[in-house]
């Protein structure tokens, strides 16, 4: 049986600490896995390449799925996110955070299970019709949605909830205000709702979701919305389970998915040997089960609840004084 190749792009900051720690992890777990090794972002730069180099984009291109440390986009240089470049590319639509309590976490709440679903490349975060005036006192920025890819979301939302053996699907909008774009994205989810009976389907305008996600979050099991509601609400959901130390985040296309610690790059504890890959490891975990490697994602999980759980062997973060390499060591004794 030939081996899986995974495009490993370690990323910027603390991202080389944690892919390191995963991957050891994943080799742990006997995955047979073959990493191509890619580079993006600060680290690309400072190499004199592109941002998100051809030869990163062709490396994706080439395998099946990727695993990605967090990258860092130098801010207010005209530099398009790393993020949504890579998603535009390939066609990436369909962004996925789980937000799941681990015993032993500090959180405002316990037992919580949300998975958010949001769509990736239209929206306000599209980029389309972005513009300043010349004297510097208006600015302009479209947002666009279509009926294909609200379908396109919709279909995967629903299915996915389907194989999770979830519940029920919360479609998150703004329809009263932003008639158009809300409007259209409310309508193909109403139709969508009808071919899965066996669904709730629940609808629930965004201020009010933020505000019952704070009160309540266990009414809540999946979430499917648009960008720029998804990219805040995941965030909020987070927040409620620990944190984005804990926050993997998965981006599914037709043909690839991308998976990745949704955190940022943490440059101030980079090279320290503290950072806790939990995040990444469970974004890792994801992209286990996008493989069909389904015993192997709940064996990372178990050991990640245990160890977590336990609370002996952990990185400062999370109250303890372990390193990553001894945290990552004793997640391998509890494989």
């Amino acid at each position: 049986m030939a081996q899986t190749r995974v495009t490993v792009i370690p990323g910027d900051g603390i991202g080389p600490d944690i892919v390191a720690a995963t991957l050891r992890l994943l080799d742990a777990l006997e995955c047979d896995f073959a990493y191509d090794r890619a580079i993006a972002g600060q680290t690309a730069l400072d190499q004199g390449l592109d941002l998100v180099p051809q030869e990163t984009l062709d490396m994706i291109e080439k395998n099946t799925v990727a695993l990605k440390g967090p990258i860092t986009t130098p801010v207010g240089k005209g530099f398009r996110s790393v993020n949504v470049t890579l998603r535009k590319h390939f066609d990436l639509f369909a962004n996925l955070r789980p937000a799941l309590s681990i015993p032993g976490v500090r959180s405002r709440y316990d037992n919580v299970d949300i998975l958010t679903i949001r769509e990736n490349i239209e929206g306000i975060y599209s980029g389309e019709g972005q513009m300043v005036s010349d004297d510097g006192e208006r600015a302009e920025l479209r947002s666009v949605i279509t009926r294909k890819e609200s379908k396109r979301l919709m279909r995967f939302a629903y299915e996915a909830a389907q194989r999770l053996g979830r519940r029920k699907v919360t479609v998150v909008h703004k329809a009263n205000i932003m008639k158009s774009t809300s409007g259209l994205f409310l309508s193909v989810a109403r139709s969508a709702a009808e071919e899965y009976p066996n669904i709730e389907h629940e609808e629930m305008i965004v201020d009010n979701c933020a505000m019952q996600l704070a009160m309540n979050p266990h009414r809540f099991d999946v979430i499917v919305t648009t960008n720029l509601f998804g990219d805040i609400l995941s965030d909020l959901c987070a927040g409620l389970t620990g944190g984005l130390g804990l926050a993997p985040g998965a981006n599914i296309g037709e043909h690839r998915g991308i998976f990745e610690a949704v955190h940022g790059s943490a440059p101030d504890i980079a090279g320290k040997g503290v950072a806790n890959p939990t995040a990444l490891m469970l974004g890792a975990g994801m992209m286990l089960e996008y493989l069909e490697m389904n015993e192997k994602a709940e064996r990372l999980r178990a050991a990640i609840r245990h160890v977590v759980g336990e609370g002996r062997v952990v990185t400062p973060d999370l109250g303890g004084s372990a390193s990553t390499d001894e945290f990552t060591d004793e997640l391998i004794k509890h494989l």
